[in-house]
């Protein structure tokens, strides 16, 4: 019988809906029947929470040092229990310091897991910036401390479901940043990133679409510094010599219409709210975050700590499902 993959699967801020959102995995059938899921957290947490709702609470919870002699042929769910943060002092639905920290511990964790080779891909749930901000950690989000810790020479945040699929060359910054930002280089390993991981995703070669920066893509430079001409076309254009079956740039506006999803698998988008604004319009419980171009496999939830209904166990699980089995495909040891 073919051994499941084992996916580490990080609780996220404990303030937010992360630990009932895990609680449910670990019951999840259609998650146990593709994997190994590993709920890396404090069990306290977990514990609380589900007295809280009624639920059951997690059957086994590892500490670190029995997690690392973890027989690996079992399949059993388990808890790596961490201990990084008292559960008395979380606050469903409050920024604090202490759970930005912890949650930032997860991720960490989860990382050392998959590089050493214990795990066979990382499942994320919803950080907090403010959190992780309060707690001195210099990083805005998922996307930008894995490339930090696994040291990825290029990397892109993707967020796919069956109706659209986005790629983004810029992510956590501000608008007047993103112009500067724009290479015709960073374009490219995009295109090259996206195209690469779509072809695992669909079984074949994918057709792309990439969207302009400016209003009606800039018509001819009337509208911002030409950087459609400058940089995005030189990119689609070397893109297209390698081989890529790639479009654009077209306009933002009009780009996302249905006769355009027809024909293309993913879209390359210069900014965070250009692809994510269509993306969750479409397809917000279905779709599913990828960081691209790292050496490990990790997927994530597509939305956030949603601090306004933590705690209450209404949290939709759809979106961390499809995480989770996106990411046992994607790391080839699915059944």
């Amino acid at each position: 019988m073919t051994q499941l993959p084992r996916i580490a699967i990080t609780t996220g801020d404990p303030a937010g809906v992360g630990p009932e959102l895990c609680l449910k995995l670990l019951r999840d059938e259609r998650v146990r029947e593709l994997c190994v899921p590993v709920v890396i957290g404090d069990a306290d947490v977990l514990s609380r929470v589900a007295r809280h709702l009624g639920w059951p609470e997690p059957e086994r919870v590892l500490d670190r040092t029995e997690w690392v002699n973890f027989n690996g042929a079992s399949n059993a769910a388990c808890v790596l229990d961490l201990k990084a943060i008292d559960a008395g002092m979380v606050q469903p639905g409050t920024v604090s310091a202490a759970c930005g920290k912890a949650a930032y511990d997860y991720v960490n964790c989860a990382i050392d897991e998959a590089l050493a080779g214990r795990v066979d891909a990382i499942a994320t749930g919803p950080l907090h910036k403010e959190a992780l901000h309060a707690a001195g950690i210099p990083f805005p989000g998922h996307t930008e401390i894995l490339a930090s810790r696994t040291n990825a020479d290029r990397s892109c945040m993707m967020l796919t479901a069956e109706a659209i699929t986005c790629s983004l060359v810029t992510v956590h910054v501000g608008y007047r940043e993103v112009p500067a930002l724009l290479t015709t280089g960073r374009i490219r390993d995009t295109i090259d990133l996206t195209a690469e991981a779509m072809r695992r995703i669909r079984g074949r070669a994918p057709r792309l679409l990439v969207c302009g920066l400016n209003p009606h893509a800039g018509e001819h430079g009337l509208f911002g510094d030409s950087e459609e001409e400058r940089i995005i076309l030189p990119a689609i254009e070397s893109a297209r010599a390698a081989g890529i079956d790639i479009d654009g740039p077209l306009p933002p506006d009009t780009a996302f219409l249905p006769k355009y999803r027809a024909k293309c698998d993913a879209y390359v988008c210069m900014y965070h709210d250009q692809g994510l604004i269509p993306l969750k319009a479409l397809a917000f419980e279905e779709a599913v975050n990828i960081t691209l171009g790292l050496p490990i496999v990790r997927t994530s939830v597509d939305h956030g700590t949603a601090f306004d209904i933590a705690w209450r166990g209404v949290a939709d699980v759809s979106s961390f499902v499809q995480a989770v089995k996106l990411a046992a495909k994607l790391c080839g040891r699915a059944k």
